[in-house]
């Protein structure tokens, strides 16, 4: 642990950033210094404003399209690139150059996350593009260079800083944010799971109070719908030594599924009443539709007095102002669109619904074919069934047909909305009473848009062990693919086995050593590592080699091509090994390779089409 006078709690959200932090030099037990720090953005040319959150907008103006003293920050020049307010308003008029929702970009597994595809379909010829990881550096750049500006005597590079992901995060994606984050100058770096961060902030927003809520046997269920992805995550409360404590037992799937999906849908709907009226949109008109939906949606969903917003589309020509095109989305529109459309009412046995898809497609985010986030919370309750037989406290399922949740902690802008909270718990609460269940208790956290990074900072100071932590480790067990040797035949595949590198719950700075097996590693020529996940397979332990198993419980996940250098072998020789797996203490996993016959060691990690051979 480092001398830092700061934890610093960074939420890197899909529509918003925010920055917390607690003052280590004057926090006790019983009374954490914790704050929220205004960053400073620019809201208009050569304007700047001190804001709560920091939009993940990033804007790529024209060379002439604005004057270097526009752009001017309190610590200098913003460069070509525009962050923020002002790039998600400015974005809004012209979102050719606009580069949004790049966390969901970051964890696509389809391309190559450092190549510059960003914004998607925008001319080449025309508009610069970046990477979905360059620009989580900028986001990251930007609040760093806001922190060191208020604090010039405390450099953010020296405090301890915990970044959060989604829960559902690949290995690949939970890389790229460490990098991300390394490379922007952090030296003492923590990764920490969006839903755990919402609890953290409700242990510490309750003042102590938090055992008075819940009791051993609770399952809290944590709901986080965000701008891009839905999230869930189930906590146990259990027992140690005569005193409480919270474990992370089952994540969900990464659901791309979320407030991007609203707004389209309200664009969608809002083209459509335009159409019928005689006035067609192209395509990147119905982008700026797009942005003015989601910023009438945050209007009209906080404020149910509000009967309509306006809605202003750019024209595509010269004459802005006279070929702009008018219209309003209503109140009762976005209610009935949102909650029926997103949070029907359906019983527990329903799944989402799978289509066909298209062989050809464009490049684009892969959302979820399903937009019922009620649909989606029936399948992972009913997945994990059995997470929490293994625990002291907890008996079996019993007779129930899914997990019964005792309370429920929602996080994510989009439940801002009360009447989308209200529908979720009612649908929950149904099933739990057609189970037999009590129903689910509602527990009541904070400012949904901060609480990710106020719990962040609190999970800093937790880390020192002045508070209560929430045990959880990996949220999947990992495996690594293993190739039969086999005859050829025409048509058939080799058999591949799943090597379990590390078991669900594996925590963050340990290693495992793999029993002794007979395994061969191919060096000097470009191979495949072809690795697995499961959310459910609790029971395996490090070593175990699986010969079969279902789609439903084991997941392939992105393959990495590695050259495995080998001076002293041959090309394609297969060196007898022997493994050693380990997650790091930012959360991602690595594998080791040591021969049996030689110095060489070679290490494989989740950094996407870019591993690391030494």
């Amino acid at each position: 642990m480092s001398d830092a006078r700061y934890a610093v709690g960074i939420d890197l959200g899909t529509t918003h950033c925010a920055l917390s932090y607690v003052d280590l030099d004057h926090s006790e037990w019983d009374q954490v210094a914790q704050e929220m720090m205004p960053v400073p953005q620019l809201t208009g040319p050569g304007s700047v404003a001190a804001l709560p959150l920091l939009p993940s907008f990033l804007y790529l103006p024209h060379p002439d399209e604005l004057a270097i003293a526009d752009l001017v920050l309190p610590w200098g020049n913003t460069g070509d690139r525009i962050l923020g307010e002002m790039a998600r308003s400015i974005g809004a008029r012209t979102p050719i150059r606009l580069v949004s929702s790049a966390k969901s970009w970051l964890c696509h597994p389809g391309i190559d996350r450092r190549s510059a595809v960003l914004p998607p379909g925008a001319p080449e010829a025309e508009v610069p593009r970046l990477s979905p990881y360059e620009a989580s550096v900028r986001y990251l750049e930007h609040l760093r260079d806001a922190w060191n500006y208020a604090h010039p005597y405390h450099d953010l590079a020296h405090q301890e800083v915990t970044v959060t992901v989604p829960a559902s995060f690949d290995p690949a994606a939970r890389e790229l944010t460490a990098e991300a984050a390394q490379a922007v100058g952090f030296q003492h770096l923590v990764l920490l799971e969006e839903p755990q961060a919402a609890l953290y902030s409700w242990i510490h927003d309750s003042a102590g109070k938090w055992r008075d809520q819940v009791r051993v046997g609770d399952i809290i269920l944590v709901i986080d719908v965000g701008g891009g992805t839905t999230d869930l995550s189930l906590i146990a409360v259990t027992e140690r030594e005569g005193a409480l404590e919270l474990t992370r037992v089952a994540v969900g799937e990464h659901i791309l599924l979320g407030g991007d999906n609203m707004d389209l849908a309200l664009a969608h709907l809002v083209k459509g009443k335009l159409a019928a009226a005689g006035t067609d949109l192209d395509h990147w008109q119905v982008q700026a539709l797009t942005h003015g939906c989601r910023q009438a949606k945050e209007a009209l969903l906080v404020d149910p007095d509000l009967e309509a917003v306006p809605i202003v589309v750019p024209s595509r020509g010269t004459r802005l102002i006279d070929r702009s095109i008018r219209t309003e989305l209503r109140g009762e529109e976005i209610r009935r669109t949102l909650v029926e459309g997103f949070f029907p009412e359906v019983p527990v046995s329903a799944r989402p619904a799978a289509r066909a898809r298209t062989a050809l497609t464009k490049l684009g985010l892969p959302y979820a074919q399903d937009a019922a986030v009620t649909r989606h919370l029936a399948a992972f309750l009913g997945i994990q069934i059995g997470a929490t037989e293994d625990l002291s406290g907890f008996g079996p399922a019993g007779d129930g047909s899914f997990l019964h949740p005792t309370a429920v902690l929602f996080n994510g802008g989009v439940f801002k909305a009360n009447l989308l909270a209200e529908r979720v718990m009612k649908v929950l609460n149904d099933w739990l009473t057609t189970d037999g269940a009590p129903p689910a208790r509602l527990l009541v956290g904070g400012d949904l848009d901060l609480s990710v990074a106020r719990g962040a900072s609190y999970y800093g100071y937790v880390r020192r062990g002045k508070g209560v932590r929430i045990r959880g480790g990996t949220a999947r067990s990992y495996y690594v693919g293993v190739e039969s040797a086999t005859p050829a035949v025409p048509g058939l595949e080799p058999r591949i086995h799943a090597l379990c590198l590390a078991p669900f719950g594996m925590e963050e700075g340990t290693q495992a050593e793999i029993p002794p097996q007979e395994f061969g590693l191919v060096v000097a020529e470009q191979v495949r590592f072809r690795f697995f996940g499961s959310s459910v397979r609790r029971e395996d332990q490090v070593g175990d080699l699986l010969d079969d198993w279902s789609a439903a419980e084991v997941e392939e996940l992105e393959e990495i091509e590695a050259y495995l250098p080998a001076q002293t072998r041959a090309p394609g020789e297969v060196v007898p090994v022997h493994l050693r797996a380990s997650v790091t203490e930012v959360g991602t996993l690595l594998l080791e390779a040591m021969p049996l016959d030689g110095p060489e060691h070679w290490k494989v990690e989740f950094n996407v089409r870019n591993p690391a051979g030494e």
